[in-house]
């Protein structure tokens, strides 16, 4: 009696055929039940032991991710037991296809993602700077997904030339049209791998100068020493010769000072030595050179050199005026006297006999 009922056939299919599909349907879930609760529980729990963050990552992605494949897994593999009809196999074969390639993208995704967060964004430590690469991330994820449509659509019988033909004519078309763009959006990476500058940088491109305050996918702004915001796109920076101080290690500093020509000449000799004991005595400073260079229209000019070891602006600056202020000092108390533009006119009397 119960074998005639199991060989009973309805939809093509025996009734034992529908025990047998719902079995590997109950069995393969209770399998997978097991392995969440305990299996994936039990690596958990030694992941968080450790102390690297990648065992704990691949646990959390096989729960999120394999999980819910693998419960579509049975139920494919149930329902594949029975003869179906062949739009519903085909429609089963397409869901298949295409949770596939969504659990892989995302599989896939949250690995790079992984990687830039912990292993190079904890290396830069720097707000501005993480915003910059993390705004690299959607455009990772479109390059994924487009290649996992065109996957997609080749498992599903589409003519990929045909496709990728027709986007290849659409893209040359967008391309030109926004070809000063995507022009600025790939110096934008160089800017980014490369780093030229970072934010905060003090450059000098050209005639402008300032510190760099935000690095965008288009444009790079600069805070100038005036105020006002510059705005250079990525392209006109790559292009260009740039100066970038804040990776200035020490500063050469060259200045001239010219006094009268009535100084004497014992008092002109005195003159290299005054300045660079000043230098000497002054913090971060480094004396190179002093010395009389040249006969002026109007005075003796002597040439400076000497480093300050930062290349911090203000820093410099502080120096200078140290400077500059103990050497007015020594030449009041030396009775030397700084020249300034002057004209001597000459007269001369002629005797009339």
């Amino acid at each position: 009696m119960m074998t005639d009922i199991l060989e009973k056939v309805f939809w093509e299919n025996r009734v034992l055929d529908y025990v047998a599909c719902l079995t590997i349907l109950i069995v393969g879930v209770l399998a997978i039940k097991i392995f969440r609760s305990i299996i994936l529980a039990r690596l958990k729990k030694l992941a968080d032991k450790t102390t690297t963050a990648f065992d704990d990552f691949l646990v959390t992605m096989f729960k999120k991710n394999l999980v819910p494949l693998l419960y579509f897994g049975v139920f494919y593999l149930a329902v594949r037991s029975l003869t179906l009809h062949p739009t519903l196999s085909k429609s089963i074969d397409v869901l298949g296809i295409v949770l596939l390639t969504i659990f892989a993208v995302r599989f896939l995704s949250s690995i790079i993602q992984f990687i830039i967060k912990e292993y190079w964004l904890k290396k830069i430590r720097d707000e501005k700077k993480e915003k910059s690469i993390q705004a690299i991330l959607p455009a990772v994820r479109v390059i994924i997904w487009a290649l996992a449509i065109v996957f997609l659509l080749d498992n599903l019988g589409f003519e990929i030339s045909t496709v990728i033909a027709g986007l290849g004519i659409g893209g040359i078309a967008i391309a030109l049209a926004a070809q000063a763009v995507l022009k600025d959006l790939f110096n934008y990476f160089a800017i980014l791998f490369d780093r030229p500058f970072e934010v905060g940088d003090f450059i000098i491109i050209g005639d402008y100068l300032g510190t760099v305050q935000h690095i965008g996918i288009k444009t790079t702004r600069v805070r100038s020493l005036g105020g006002e915001q510059l705005v250079f796109s990525n392209s006109d920076l790559t292009d260009s010769r740039l100066r970038n101080y804040k990776r200035m290690e020490k500063r050469r500093v060259v200045f001239k000072l010219g006094v009268t020509y009535q100084t004497s000449h014992e008092r002109l000799k005195e003159i290299p030595e005054i300045i660079t004991n000043i230098i000497k005595n002054v913090d971060d400073a480094i004396s190179d050179r002093a010395h009389f260079s040249s006969f002026g229209d109007f005075s003796l000019v002597f040439e400076v050199v000497y480093y300050v070891m930062s290349s911090d602006y203000n820093k410099y600056m502080d120096i200078q005026q140290r400077i500059n202020l103990a050497i007015n000092e020594e030449f009041e108390k030396r009775g030397i006297e700084f020249a300034y533009p002057t004209q001597t006119l000459f007269l001369t009397k002629e005797n009339k006999d």
